[in-house]
């Protein structure tokens, strides 16, 4: 596809909006969706190559991805790669890079724009994709696809305003600009959890800024990875300027990090491997010319506050949904709830009916509210927790498992201590703590005493809390009033503090700053 530096600028000249969610409801919409769901299925199973610098690329030795609610339908069937051809796509890359640099922003910003047009187009097969790779409900999948295709939307604007005039101080005596080059080749490693909104937005966010990617997606999702890199194909992105390895993180992840070719580390996933990278990027290799850059996006342990002042109802379903959304499985799910003890007691009555009501079962059907957590091993984690706070808690719903597929009911503790393990770390599926506040001032120290930061929630019409939250409660999103989920691309920056990262604000005016370098140009008159 060619890209002329008219339609860029013509399409980037109308105003960023926010795709709009599909409204299931209506009827030719939900059979639109059915028929996707039909289409994908019978491309299931396939085998999925390699791809470096455009070749593709089949190898004896493969892993496959499952349905997890269906554990015994194959998704797809790819190759693991090892650390001679990650090596050889991180060259690949750094060849790309040397062209890539110099193509005009009105150029990238085009791919980014085509991309996203072309996502719009296929909105229905990207969600039927994840509905079966990881267990997606029909609104959580459309919701993802959207976010995707505003990230390329908004990306794409951005890189036509970081490559305008920039302002500056002027003098008499010089001509002076500051411009913003890329910076090289860059190693992106997206979650499974949002594997089209996430991992389109870091791939798209460094490629468009002028750099080359090794992209290697979670290999729970490498499918939906795979559909986004056909989009890429498709709209003309030349070879070798995003390369896409499939395999194990613990096989070529380290690999790809410690390359001194690499030159930043685009991360989004959990605590112990975005350490583990931070880790590995401060240490120097023998070769490398610069200090590595992380962005990294780590997780949280996310809380919503509501006082004696909240509209109770409006609090509780958004309890609700912001912990049992996806199942629990992301990084802004509210997995605390802090009640002042004067409705404590209406809370907790009001979340368990309304999760009573959740349904838990097959995603491919609309009604479907939560489907199965991502696979075994985070299946036997979230078990493993349950029993644990059934030590530290009052276990009021759920806690059971039921088979074949990865299904975990909607559980919840109650008069939970705010220092109890599952108060503090990170379970990652469809458990909700409850932590009862002797007062406002206990509800800040409880929702601020954690090492995570990312998002938090207070549900009050008291100026005063809300004034005192906006100064006090250290989180890098903070909502009032609303869930503690669902952050829109240009409206919500999205990153947090402390343990949740780097505070990246994906999504934001600042993010495509950590994808270049400023360089100030001065020429005397």
């Amino acid at each position: 596809m060619t890209i002329t530096f008219e339609d860029a600028l013509s399409h980037a000249q109308k105003p960023f909006i926010n795709e709009a969610l599909t409204d299931f409801s209506k009827e030719e919409l939900r059979y639109a969706q059915a028929m996707a769901l039909e289409q994908v299925k019978n491309e299931l199973g396939q085998t999925y190559p390699l791809i470096i610098g455009g070749k593709k690329i089949v190898n004896e030795r493969t892993f496959t991805s499952f349905n997890p609610g269906q554990p015994d339908q194959v998704i797809g069937k790819f190759s693991s790669a090892n650390s001679a051809q990650t090596q050889e796509a991180i060259q690949s890359a750094k060849t790309a890079f040397e062209t890539w640099k110099r193509v005009p922003a009105t150029e990238r910003a085009g791919y980014l724009f085509a991309a996203a047009a072309l996502m719009r187009q296929r909105r229905f097969t990207m969600n039927a994709w994840m509905i079966y790779e990881v267990g997606k409900s029909w609104p959580e999948a459309d919701g993802d696809t959207a976010e995707a295709i505003d990230f390329l939307e908004f990306y794409g604007r951005e890189i036509l305003r970081l490559a305008d005039e920039q302002p500056i101080t002027h003098i008499d005596s010089e001509d002076n600009e500051l411009v913003y080059i890329p910076l090289g080749v860059a190693a992106v490693i997206p979650p499974w959890n949002f594997p089209c909104a996430i991992m389109a937005g870091m791939t798209s966010a460094a490629f468009g800024a002028g750099n080359t990617v090794v992209l290697k997606p979670a290999s729970t999702a490498p499918t939906i990875a795979y559909q986004f890199i056909r989009i890429l194909e498709e709209v003309g992105l030349p070879a070798g300027v995003v390369n896409y390895i499939t395999g194990s993180g613990a096989a070529i992840g380290d690999t790809l990090v410690d390359s001194p070719d690499v030159r930043f580390i685009s991360f989004t996933g959990s605590r112990e491997v975005g350490l583990h990278i931070y880790a590995h990027a401060a240490h120097t290799q023998a070769g490398q010319r610069w200090l590595k850059r992380t962005i990294l996006e780590m997780g949280g342990k996310d809380a919503i506050i509501v006082d004696d002042t909240a509209d109770v109802e409006a609090a509780t379903a958004s309890i609700v949904s912001s912990a049992f959304g996806f199942q629990g499985q992301k990084c802004s799910a509210g997995s605390r709830a802090i009640i002042l003890a004067s409705v404590y007691d209406e809370v907790v009555k009001r979340v368990v009916e309304k999760t009573r009501k959740l349904t838990i079962g097959d995603v491919t059907q609309p009604e479907t509210y939560l489907g199965a957590v991502i696979d075994q091993q985070a299946h036997k984690k979230i078990m493993e927790y349950i029993e644990i706070g059934k030590g530290e808690g009052k276990l009021v719903l759920g806690g059971q498992s039921h088979g074949p597929g990865y299904f975990i009911e909607p559980t919840i503790f109650i008069d939970v201590d705010s220092h109890a393990r599952i108060a503090q770390e990170e379970i990652f599926g469809p458990v909700l703590t409850i932590i009862k506040a002797k007062d406002f001032d206990d509800a800040l120290t409880i929702a601020n005493d954690t090492e995570f930061g990312l998002t938090g929630s207070l549900y009050s019409t008291d100026a005063q809390h809300i004034d005192r939250a906006k100064e006090e409660y250290h989180v890098g999103n903070l909502y009032f009033n609303r869930k503690c989920t669902g952050a829109l691309v240009g409206v919500h920056p999205f990153g947090g503090f402390n343990m949740s990262g780097t505070d990246s604000k994906a999504g934001g005016h600042d993010y495509l700053l950590l994808f270049t370098q400023a360089k100030a140009i001065s020429a005397s008159k």
